[in-house]
């Protein structure tokens, strides 16, 4: 199993045994592809999923600090907190492969908390929008992360 995302035409193609089994349509970093903490862009080259977080979590579960807040998404709790960058339902966490490029020091994608997770329903897949992560509809980021194990190569390009 392996996770190819291209960041150009925003998708993400989850490989088995070099096929294609499933594309979904993400949504990576507004302003575009780096490597720089700080930077709000999305990283690029050979990433593992170091973590897989929130397993058997409902729909819509909200987390903050890759802990469960004990909220469920809802347009209700989007109005009271209008500034929230919403991680739901699953995360993947990345850690990067490339030493110098996407793992130690200022450019290291696991301590600038680069994840694959859910989002909104309201959200627009197919476009830049997100601050680093990799967005996905929630019903696809289960369906990804129950094929998946830890481990998994995850090629960001």
């Amino acid at each position: 199993m392996k996770i190819n995302i291209n960041i150009y035409h925003q998708y993400l193609d989850l490989i088995d045994n070099h096929d294609v089994i499933e594309r979904f349509a993400v949504s990576t970093a507004y302003k575009g592809s780096g490597q720089q903490k700080g930077s709000f862009c999305t990283p690029l080259g050979r990433h593992i999923v170091r973590a897989k977080i929130g397993a058997g979590s409902p729909p819509n579960t909200v987390f903050v600090g890759r802990r469960p807040t004990g909220e469920i998404y809802s347009a209700e709790l989007a109005a009271r907190f209008p500034g929230r960058d919403w991680i739901l339902t699953r995360i993947l966490w990345l850690s990067g492969c490339e030493p110098g490029f996407n793992r130690l020091g200022d450019v290291d994608t696991m301590r600038r908390y680069i994840y694959i997770h859910g989002s909104p329903d309201g959200v627009e897949m197919g476009k830049p929008g997100s601050i680093g992560c990799i967005r996905m509809r929630n019903a696809d980021i289960i369906r990804m992360f129950d094929l998946v194990p830890a481990g998994t190569v995850v090629d960001i390009s």
